[in-house]
């Protein structure tokens, strides 16, 4: 029986040309590869810009322990190709009734809440996200836009699909103010200690 662990690593970037070329998304997701692979993790991967096959995607997440998803924040949310990725694999995973068996509500016991009819119980899902936005406009009430918001409540949209599926959700790794004054190489280079720590892989 095989018992390596195994993780998927979903680099959700899409490309424009001359514009965003998917440089640093890439840097994180290697450098996430070569720390599982330092653990003994086997790797599964998937770059979601240069396609995929449902059935295959339902299936490395049914064999992943682990599944990281790279992503920059577009417009406040993923790129529009990892959502239609989402909506078509966990659509798959339905179809095959191997994600959840439904969503958690009986008529016969009224105390069963929406959400808890997920079978992916014992994994992880984390995202790690990119962002134009300064760290600075999160956690404060006196910022503009997410009005006191943390990441974990920006990135709720992505980490709630997991969660229905009975899936833990870890918490986020960021890397912020890409544009101007982020400190992408400090952040790039402690991408491993926040990996380490919340998979409990020390």
């Amino acid at each position: 029986m095989n018992t390596t662990k195994k993780v998927l690593l979903i680099n959700a970037h899409l490309t424009y040309p001359n514009r965003s070329e998917g440089l640093l998304n890439q840097a994180f997701h290697q450098k996430a590869k070569d720390f599982f692979l330092s653990k003994g993790f086997e790797v599964l991967e998937t770059k979601v810009e240069d396609g995929y096959h449902v059935d295959i995607e339902v299936e490395k997440h049914l064999a992943a322990d682990i599944i990281v998803l790279q992503t920059p924040i577009n417009w406040f949310s993923t790129p529009w190709i990892y959502k239609k990725y989402v909506d078509e694999v966990f659509d798959g995973g339905f179809i095959k009734s191997t994600f959840f068996e439904n969503d958690g509500r009986t008529r016969q016991d009224p105390t069963r809440q929406y959400g808890t009819g997920g079978k992916m119980m014992g994994k992880k899902f984390m995202v790690s996200s990119t962002w134009n936005a300064p760290k600075e406009s999160f956690d404060n009430s006196d910022q503009l836009l997410y009005e006191g918001r943390s990441t974990t409540d920006a990135l709720i949209n992505i980490t709630t699909t997991y969660r229905f599926c009975g899936v833990e959700i870890v918490p986020d790794y960021n890397c912020f103010d890409i544009y101007k004054d982020g400190d992408i190489s400090g952040t790039l280079e402690r991408y491993p200690e926040h990996l380490e720590k919340v998979f409990n892989l020390s």
